[in-house]
This record gives C-alpha cells, structure tokens and sequence, in this order.
C-alpha cells in the first residue's frame, strides 16, 4: 500500500515516488479518480484499485516532464477546458516528473487547480541537487521536488516494491478482483516463479483467467502456463538438499519426474540455484543485490532475498563439492553411463550428504579421493 500521511494536503498537490511501475500507476488512476469527484485522496487499498487505466474524464491533462515546458505546465492548471463545468476542478498529471528543471510548475501552481507530479526514478535530496561553484551556463541543475512540493503545503508518497512476505496477499487479492481462485499452493508457486514483480503478476493472473474457465488454479496449472514455475519446484529441492533432508528433496525429484521435467533441465536449473547460493551468501545489503543481481541475471534483486536463509546454512566447501557432483552428474549423463533419472537421483542424494552414492564414481570408475 502507499505509504502516506492521514492528513489531507494543504494544497492539492501531490508527488508520487514509485519504485513499483504497475502499483504506481495504480496509484495515480486511484488518485485522480478522488480528484475528479472530490472524495478523499487516501488511498483505499491498492490490491482493490481495478486497474491502471485513467479513462478519458473531463479536466484532466498529462504532460510529460521530458517535452513539455514549465509554462505548458501552468497554462494547463490555469485554463478551463472547453468542455468542463464551471465548478470542475482541473486536474494536470505531469509524468516523468524527474526531467524538470525547475520547481516553478510547483511554486506558482494555481492552488484552485491539481497538480500530480509522477515519477518511478531516483529524485535527488537537497545535498545533492546544489549546483557547483562553476556550474556549466547550459547544465540542467537537480530539483528537489520533494521538499518544493512539501513546502508547498502538497503530499508526497512513496509507493514501494511488495516485500517477499507481502507477495502471497497480492496476487490473492488481484486474484480475487479478476474473479479467480486460486489454491494456495498454486498462490505459492507463483510468489516463488514471480517474486515481487506486480506487473507480471497482474498479466500472469489474466492468462490463468483465460486458461481457467471458472474453475480453480492448481499448482500444477501454474507449472504448466507460468514461465520460471518449475524454478520455484526445483528451489524447494535445493532447500531440501541444504537442510541434507535426503527424504524430502527425493520426493521432491519424484514430483519433478512425475510432472515430465527432463532431468537434464532439472540439473541445469540446480547448477544456477547453486550459483545463486554462492552469490547469496557474500550479500550484505541491497547495493550488493543489485550488482549480483545483474551478475546472474536474476529477474530482480528482491529474489535475491529469498536465498539468504538457505545461503547461512552453506559455505563455499559445500557448494565447491555441489558443483563437482553435479558436473560429474552431468558427464554421466552425456557419456551413457546410466539413465539420466537414476544420475540425478544419485547426485541429489549425495548432495544430501548420503554415503555410497556419489556420482563421480560413474564418471571416474572408482570412488574419489575425499
């Protein structure tokens, strides 16, 4: 939900600083809806908002902050439109709001009219944005729009990315706002195949929608139709095999087998489980996640987080000996020296710390040295 105060502003004017696109924008379509009828402007619950589409209403304007000038700005809060009511409020929406090179729009807004200012990239503070003492005569300097427009007497919220744990109650929620049920293992699947990216969440959720018919989401059926689900399945078997619960990661491999997941494709996936294990556990804040992240290509640094509790219980030895049983499994496999469900199975297993079934004997013909 958007983090904001209680207090209505002392002039309508509002900065919204999303880190999240999809719930910005959602956001924004709430807000101006409470502009336009003039009903309060706290937000009600982002996971309840239909949709991010702001529809064509009467007195509303948009500019982009990258094109259209300061005075642009203005001339829109000042002028009636052609078709509004006398006693409509106007309400002007400048996206893209980072690009603008001065606080005017903010400062000499009419206050009788709106003023949305949206952005989803980094502002800078008031340290920052201080020209140096020999500023180029062309160089654009910084506006701190979040103090011009708290000076203003205007609001500025911050709508934030889902955290892991809040990732469950939103697709719950979107789900249920599209009409569908979803079991919880299959809202499971899909927190873990997705993470906290609510944009893909909400056309992950549509495509179910047309994929369900009415009728109930099963986990399997998150397997079937969502790209990175059988990541969240082979997660749980690395989980397991970290814990050394052999009996747990073996049924998980059975299911994987069941569900017809090539044990070539479930070995691969282990291998960048276990690399993103390795990567894991030297994080040490969220500038380390974004540059690991990158590294690795994960889809984001927040599933990156989920690794961290798994990560303390490895050390680099473990995952040294993981990826030579795993590379020994891999050989097995290509070189026909048994089936490949009967390689993996082996592999898992010692990997779970089980005696006799090391995978490098297939490979090396004896036991290894240890």
């Amino acid at each position: 939900m958007a983090a904001a105060s209680s207090s209505a502003p002392a002039r309508p004017t509002f900065l919204l600083l999303g880190d999240d696109p999809f719930r910005t924008r959602l956001r924004l379509a709430e807000l101006v809806s409470s502009l336009v009828a003039d009903a309060p402007t706290e937000s009600a619950g982002l996971v309840r908002w239909p949709g991010p589409d702001l529809g064509t209403p009467l007195g509303v304007t948009r500019h982009d902050a990258r094109s259209d000038s300061a005075e642009a700005i203005l001339m829109s809060g000042a002028s009636q439109g052609l078709f509004a009511a006398v006693d409509e409020r106007r309400v002007v929406i400048v996206e893209h709001a980072e690009a603008l090179r001065s606080d005017e729009p903010v400062r000499a807004f009419p206050p009788d009219a709106a003023l949305v200012l949206v952005t989803t990239e980094k502002l800078p503070t008031s340290r920052a944005r201080r020209a140096p003492a020999r500023a180029k005569k062309d160089e654009a300097v910084a506006v701190d729009l979040p103090a011009a427009v708290t000076e203003s007497g205007g609001k500025v919220e911050r709508i934030a990315r889902l955290q892991p744990p809040e990732v469950p109650g939103w697709i719950t929620g979107r789900a249920a706002l599209a009409g569908v049920t979803l079991a919880h293992d299959a809202v499971e699947a899909l927190a873990v195949a997705i993470g906290a990216d609510s944009d893909r969440i909400e056309q992950e959720i549509a495509k179910l929608s047309s994929f369900a018919g009415g009728k109930r989401i099963e986990a399997a059926d998150v397997r079937a139709l969502v790209a990175g689900a059988i990541e969240s399945d082979v997660f749980r078997l690395t989980e397991a095999v970290v814990k050394q619960d052999a009996k747990a990661a073996i049924a998980r491999l059975d299911e994987l087998f069941s569900d017809g997941q090539a044990p070539q494709q479930i070995l691969a996936l282990l291998v960048w489980q276990f690399r993103i294990l390795l990567f894991a556990s030297a994080m040490r804040g969220a500038q380390d996640a974004e540059r690991m992240a990158k590294a690795i290509r994960a889809a984001s640094p927040a599933s990156l987080y989920r690794w961290q509790a798994q990560a303390r219980r490895v050390d680099r030895k473990l995952v040294t000996r993981a990826y030579e049983s795993l590379y020994a499994t891999d050989l097995a496999i290509k070189q026909g020296r048994t089936d490949p469900e009967t390689a993996l199975t082996l592999c898992v297993l010692d990997l779970c710390g089980v005696a006799n079934a090391d995978p490098r004997e297939l490979v090396l013909g004896e036991p290894p040295r240890r």
